[in-house]
């Protein structure tokens, strides 16, 4: 019985839509002050806020009414990224790297609440499986409204960054070109074992099989089938992987183990000084040029 206790008490703290103060004052997701100063106060934020979005609404696979955004080119093009945001986090977040595929690259851009999250409807986190379905729908989407030539990117970052992961075991329309996977976990299964030991100092057996039975009843999906690193194993669209040297919040070495195992054709970038997420701040010139380069190789 207090297992069943235990489970329901760390799915509440960890899968259900609440506020996660469990996470306040955690030493892992400390960022340099360099990289605070861009995320809380970037200028990207004012250029998203300056953006006219299209405002797109989707019907999830279970029912759930999804919001998205998109934002067409300043000239016309074919190519679209799609974004992924990470845990706890919106849609608007992923201006951080939008405002370079705009700006720079001509793109257009396509950025969503995953279900969850911001304006999105649901009452669970998914952790990356359930949404990469999501993802898929709204590429489906976006190939709808542009056209069957639209060249199409997924980028994501940490809990996105496993989703386009996941996404891309499925099989995938033709126009996906390209993967960008910034800080990913390689399974739900193992990011609750390493945080579970980290954070609480608590074993993974009887807790995290008794929390996954608990997530499988209320929302359907299990912790072991939540693999990106399975997903990848099947993968045919070319995947771009960043990740931060420094990251103790999702250990490199779970981007390394992707690496090994991805079917497709693979480039990997790591930043020795970045923690979680700080790549694209601390070594942006060097993350724009390996991003740049990638996309230039598969994209007409």
């Amino acid at each position: 019985m207090i297992n069943f206790v235990i489970g329901y008490v760390l799915y509440d703290m960890a899968i259900a839509r609440n506020v996660k103060d469990f996470l306040t004052g955690n030493q892992d997701l400390e960022v340099s002050a360099e990289a605070m100063e861009e995320f809380t106060a970037g200028s990207w934020r004012d250029w998203v806020r300056s953006q006219a979005f299209d405002e797109w609404q989707l019907q999830s696979f279970d029912d759930l009414t999804l919001q998205g955004y998109f934002l067409e080119a300043e000239q016309p093009t074919n190519k679209t990224v799609v974004f992924a945001h990470g845990y706890l986090g919106r849609a608007s977040d992923m201006g951080l790297f939008g405002q370079y595929y705009y700006e720079n690259l001509g793109y257009n851009m396509f950025t969503a609440d995953m279900r969850g999250h911001g304006n999105s409807e649901g009452e669970y986190i998914g952790f990356g499986w359930h949404d990469r379905l999501d993802l898929i729908d709204w590429v489906h989407r976006v190939i709808e409204e542009l056209g069957e030539d639209t060249e199409i990117v997924l980028h994501g970052v940490s809990m996105g960054a496993a989703t386009v992961l996941m996404a891309s075991g499925e099989e995938l329309p033709s126009n996906v070109k390209a993967i960008v996977a910034d800080s990913p976990y390689s399974t739900v299964y193992d990011l609750f074992s390493y945080q579970l030991d980290r954070m609480f100092k608590l074993p993974e057996i009887p807790i995290l099989p008794t929390t996954g039975l608990v997530t499988d009843i209320k929302t359907g999906y299990n912790f072991k089938e939540a693999s990106a690193l399975k997903q990848v194993q099947k993968a045919e669209v070319p995947i771009l992987y960043f990740h931060g040297g420094s990251d103790t919040f999702v250990p490199t070495e779970m981007t390394q183990e992707l690496v090994e195992h991805t079917n497709s054709e693979t480039e990997l970038m790591i930043v020795e000084k970045a923690s979680h997420g700080e790549s694209i701040v601390l070594e942006k010139k060097s993350y724009i040029e390996k991003l740049t380069s990638f996309l230039e190789k598969f994209t007409d």
